[in-house]
């Protein structure tokens, strides 16, 4: 339990980090960002493959098993598309506003939605994180969270600007990047107690955060860094998965 707390506070920890970058660094190359951004993308495609839908499909046996590990995934991503008409991703939605009405930036009530997007957004990833330890494989599951903070890294970098533009004080954005992270440490304890109360829901569990990642990967991350012709951004995210790759089999 102690492991898991840890893990929780570190994957938290991740996107406070990248937002104290995002302060120092304000005028960051967006070549670098998506550099780091593709790794990412890389290191939590291997995580969602090999430490999530390959447990379930282990741990859920036969064809039963494979039937509810592809409903699983579907789940998840179904999920967080959901999530995405309700409330549009920061990410997007800050672009959006901040470029076609640079008035509405100044309003409270969209910062809010900001934070609020990127919480809910948040939520799934640490859950992905707590459910890999119901696995009792401490390896793939540090794997996992590994990815998942790698990945929170660079999003809390990003998160910073669209606030500060919106008029916000330093201090206050601070605070608004520490309540995301800290909906990650909520979302891992979350899928530990609740493949730990039931273990018939592990191989669920497990495809259904891998969905949710990789509905992630695919809509946010590989999107992002591929803004024209950049073929460099496609060996970040190779470079990424064989290192999780890599890391994975050593800590078997």
């Amino acid at each position: 339990m102690e492991l898991v707390f840890l893990t929780a506070l570190g994957i938290g920890g991740a996107t406070v980090v990248g937002a104290l970058l995002g302060f120092v660094f304000k005028n960051i190359s967006h070549k670098f960002s998506d550099l780091v951004l593709s790794f990412a993308a890389g290191v939590m495609l291997c995580a969602a493959i090999i430490g999530l839908i390959l447990p379930s499909l282990e741990y859920g046996g036969g064809k039963d098993g494979l039937l509810m590990t592809v409903a699983g995934i579907f789940c998840g991503a179904l999920c967080l598309n959901f999530m995405d008409k309700v409330v549009p991703h920061m990410h997007r939605l800050a672009g959006v506003e901040h470029e076609a009405h640079p008035e509405k930036t100044k309003r409270i009530n969209k910062v809010l939605l900001f934070v609020l997007a990127i919480g809910i957004h948040n939520l799934p990833e640490g859950i992905a994180a707590g459910v890999g330890f119901g696995t009792e494989d401490i390896g793939q599951a540090m794997s996992i969270a590994v990815g998942i903070a790698l990945q929170n890294v660079p999003e809390g970098m990003v998160i910073i600007a669209p606030m500060l533009a919106a008029g916000m004080s330093q201090w206050r954005t601070f605070l608004c990047a520490l309540a995301t992270g800290l909906v990650e440490v909520l979302g891992t304890l979350l899928g530990y107690f609740a493949v730990t109360i039931s273990s018939a829901i592990l191989p669920f569990a497990l495809a259904f955060a891998g969905g949710t990642m990789m509905y992630v990967i695919s809509d946010e991350m590989i999107p992002e860094t591929h803004h024209g012709d950049e073929d460099w951004a496609t060996y970040a995210l190779l470079i990424g998965f064989c290192t999780m790759l890599v890391m994975t089999y050593y800590m078997e």
